[in-house]
């Protein structure tokens, strides 16, 4: 038997879509949202009509039959810590998507939008491995002071993905692997999967692990108190600078790694920024080689960054030794969204509750 499902992937200023049967992509399509379009919602959670209208046009506009649909699978957004897995929306998981239990973004409005139209088509909706999954060890919750605790907070939808992926392509279940994950884009998270769970991990939303494009990694906490509080500078600012405006693009002005790869073959000030950013990842793979107590089956880096040969090259150097490196290149979360709502339809996984 095959199934349809239509994926949700809401986005800070686009929605992307796809219509799968089984794992074959029929069509996707990118809807756009304007600056002024999205500021006259006063709240995240207030866009949920506005973008529901837009899907359902384009799905109309592509002449497909929702009632062709099995079921609808969305990107989840931060609601509370959860395992990892496929997750019936509840009206639990409805209220804190709305009300942003974990903080405020975009991809809340996934659970939202998949929920209507499975509740007015009679189908199933589901959230697939949101932001929020936490799996992490106790030990990794430690942060080094009780008024702080460090949060797993990352890439969990790829991460999850790829493991997936390459368990699948050695034959062996992933409930059986040693694994580190690397993603790389505008930010950057490295995961240590052991045996199915990722045990530690970093904060990545609020910039925590290595520096990327757009956010300035994990900084000397010193140095961002005394920051905090100088005068010419707002929580804002400190906000922007931490994401947003840190990392790559305070460094060279650019957050385009294509760019910065070729600037840095004549420019020495670059070239070392580069050199750190390649430095700053193998330290957290190496990090979570030490997690796996050194039992590492394989390293994989995936997420746009990883298509840079140089990002390759230099990352392979450095990490080798501990595992042989699988690059899976890109994202593809509106298929990792499908093929979630896919185990379950099929029997392999339950669905979880929240």
């Amino acid at each position: 038997m095959s199934y349809e499902i239509l994926v949700i992937n809401p986005g800070s200023t686009s929605t992307k879509i796809g219509v799968f049967s089984d794992e074959k992509m029929l069509f996707d399509v990118t809807l756009r949202h304007s600056a002024e379009e999205i500021g006259r919602y006063p709240t995240i959670a207030d866009q949920k009509d506005f973008r529901k209208d837009l899907v359902e046009k384009a799905l109309a506009d592509n002449h497909y039959d929702l009632h062709q649909l099995s079921a609808v699978s969305a990107r989840g957004g931060l609601v509370a810590p959860v395992p990892g897995g496929t997750y019936t929306i509840d009206d639990k998981l409805l209220h804190d998507s709305q009300v942003g239990i974990s903080g405020q973004h975009a991809s809340n409005l996934g659970a939202l939008i998949a929920h209507e139209i499975g509740k007015e088509l009679h189908i199933p909706a589901f959230v697939v491995d949101p932001p929020v999954v936490d799996e992490l060890m106790d030990k990794a919750r430690i942060s080094g002071h009780p008024a702080i605790e460090r949060k797993s907070k990352f890439h969990a939808l790829n991460q999850k993905a790829v493991a997936k992926r390459y368990a699948k392509e050695v034959g062996r279940p992933y409930e059986e692997l040693n694994l580190i994950v690397c993603h790389m884009g505008g930010g950057v998270s490295v995961g240590a999967h052991k045996e199915g769970l990722i045990i530690d991990t970093q904060n990545a939303l609020d910039g925590e692990g290595p520096f990327s494009p757009e956010r300035s990694g994990t900084l000397p906490t010193g140095a961002l108190v005394d920051l905090c509080f100088d005068p010419d500078h707002s929580q804002n600012d400190i906000r922007k600078m931490l994401t947003g405006r840190g990392g790559m693009v305070a460094y060279t002005g650019s957050t385009d790694m294509r760019e910065i790869t070729e600037r840095a073959k004549t420019d020495p000030k670059v070239a070392l920024v580069l050199d750190a950013f390649h430095y700053q990842i193998a330290k957290e793979i190496g990090a979570m080689a030490v997690a796996l107590e050194g039992k590492v089956d394989q390293i994989i880096l995936t997420g746009g960054i990883a298509y840079g040969e140089e990002t390759q090259r230099a990352l392979k150097k450095q990490v080798e030794w501990i595992a042989p490196v699988t690059v899976y290149p890109g994202e593809d979360e509106l298929l990792a969204l499908t093929q979630g709502a896919l185990r379950v339809l099929r029997g392999e996984e339950e669905a979880r509750t929240y």
